[in-house]
């Protein structure tokens, strides 16, 4: 019996893959009354690269507490991307996030993913193989993060633009 649980679990781990990638790790602290208590910070970025990704954050005592809380927040702010067939995005996008802004373009084939720092992660883990993407305003890698996460949601297919005008898919690339 339990043999044959130790197997499903296994199975589940192996169907559901999830990546994760650590952007940052900071050692935090909080003034109480017997002194300075310390504390981490981790900033995860989760993504199956199938086009759901997500970005988290988790604090806790020791370092790998934080990030297992960091992996548990990003799965639960996951958003679901819409990939073109040359796995880029459909349209150019922008996002925000705090003082962070983000704009992506698609890019043809063989580009690649053309971007720095936090939002690089966000693109590799969402499944993005070629982008053109630029960071503006700040630095802060959290922010930026989830200013890229912002861009991604708000992305949208033909087919979705379509219906929400109501007109056959073949009309809106008539001019």
């Amino acid at each position: 019996m339990a043999n044959n649980r130790r197997k499903t679990s296994r199975a589940k781990k192996e169907e559901t893959n999830w990546q994760e990638r650590v952007i940052q790790i900071r050692r935090v602290s909080k003034v109480v009354k017997g002194g300075k208590k310390l504390s981490f910070r981790a900033i995860v970025v989760v993504g199956n690269e199938r086009g759901q990704v997500g970005v988290g954050v988790g604090k806790a005592a020791d370092v790998i507490g934080a990030v297992k809380k960091g992996v548990a927040d990003g799965k639960k702010h996951l958003v679901d991307i819409p990939l073109t067939k040359s796995n880029s995005i459909p349209h150019p996008t922008n996002g925000v996030g705090g003082g962070a802004k983000v704009i992506m373009r698609p890019a043809a084939p063989g580009t690649g993913v053309i971007a720095g720092g936090a939002v690089r992660t966000v693109l590799e883990l969402a499944g993005v193989k070629n982008i053109l993407a630029k960071q503006l305003g700040s630095n802060n890698p959290l922010n930026n993060a989830r200013a890229a996460v912002n861009a991604l949601s708000g992305l949208r297919t033909f087919m979705e633009v379509a219906e929400d005008r109501g007109v056959p898919i073949e009309n809106l690339y008539a001019q």
